[in-house]
């Protein structure tokens, strides 16, 4: 008696056949390739925002000492400017992280589908604002109205507080929206569980779903963090034109971005060291965000789960 055997051909691990997993459709090329394209011009332009930053920075610091600009005071110190850029970031992370991280978690875990699908371009609205609106509207409201009438708050009419509550006010949409998409893509299966063992839907939140989105949640504060630093018109307005090396919120001083544009905007001739000192405080503002990056990066991979 004898039985026939079907000889199966090479396969690859899906289960298809070899030469049916290796057939790209028309066009995957072309996507491929402009994929590809998008992630170099990426990296070309960061590479060429450093080759137009190193000459002058070369030029400038062969001109003014590392000590002169890494100082406290005079006329090429940069370390107030850090220091106003630390102050107004800090305000702004008070502001925007409790509330960004509060409307994300109610989008996710509480409010039904027919409100979020209101609310969250209602959120993400706040994102399209124009900075400068949000600079006149910090000098024409918060200052004299919300900190000197209302609250009560002795501040000059530019002040640190003032521009850190309305960045605070832009950032939150960025927390809010990137945090409501890593507490949505947490498994059902793991509220489930959390509930069926007793846990409310407070405790679930906080004590299961937070703790599996926190990769996403860590990068959607450090992208609001490097938001708040780049920000330029808000705190050219509203928080002062002045170098101002202190800690008090109350006093006008001036960040990193506003030297950058009001420099860039004044009457310093091309190619001299009062305009050079735009492209070294630039250079320094770039490595900030790119150290901030980097630490998001590892915050990520460090708290990243999958499911």
């Amino acid at each position: 008696m004898s039985s026939s055997s079907t000889v199966a051909g090479p396969s690859d691990r899906a289960g298809l056949p070899l030469d049916l997993g290796r057939r790209s459709r028309p066009g995957e090329q072309v996507i491929k390739v402009v994929l590809v394209a998008s992630a170099m011009l990426s990296v070309l332009i960061t590479f060429g925002i450093l080759v137009a930053l190193i000459g002058p920075v070369i030029d400038f610091f062969a001109e003014v000492p590392f000590g002169d600009f890494f100082a406290i005071e005079g006329k090429y110190a940069v370390l107030p400017l850090v220091m106003a850029t630390f102050v107004v970031t800090v305000i702004a992370l008070l502001v925007a992280v409790p509330l960004g991280l509060g409307a994300a978690m109610y989008l996710s875990e509480y409010a039904s589908p027919r409100a979020r699908k209101y609310l969250k371009p209602t959120v993400e609205l706040l994102a399209g604002v124009p900075s400068v609106v949000y600079g006149f509207f910090a000098l024409s409201f918060v200052t004299p109205t919300l900190l000197q009438k209302i609250l009560n708050v002795e501040v000059g009419f530019t002040n640190a507080l003032a521009a850190g509550l309305v960045l605070g006010v832009m950032v939150i949409p960025t927390i809010a929206s990137l945090a409501e998409d890593a507490l949505s893509a947490v498994p059902m299966s793991m509220r489930q569980g959390s509930l069926a063992m007793g846990a409310n839907r407070m405790q679930t939140t906080l004590r299961v779903v937070f703790p599996a989105a926190l990769s996403g949640i860590a990068a959607a504060i450090v992208l609001g963090l490097s938001r708040a630093i780049g920000e330029t018109m808000i705190v050219a307005l509203a928080a002062g034109a002045q170098k101002n090396f202190s800690l008090d919120p109350r006093e006008g001083m001036q960040t990193m971005t506003g030297f950058i544009a009001q420099t860039a905007g004044g009457e310093n001739p091309v190619g001299s060291t009062s305009y050079n000192t735009l492209f070294a405080v630039g250079m320094l503002l770039f490595v900030i965000t790119f150290v901030i990056n980097i630490i998001s990066i590892a915050l990520v991979r460090r708290y990243r789960q999958a499911y």
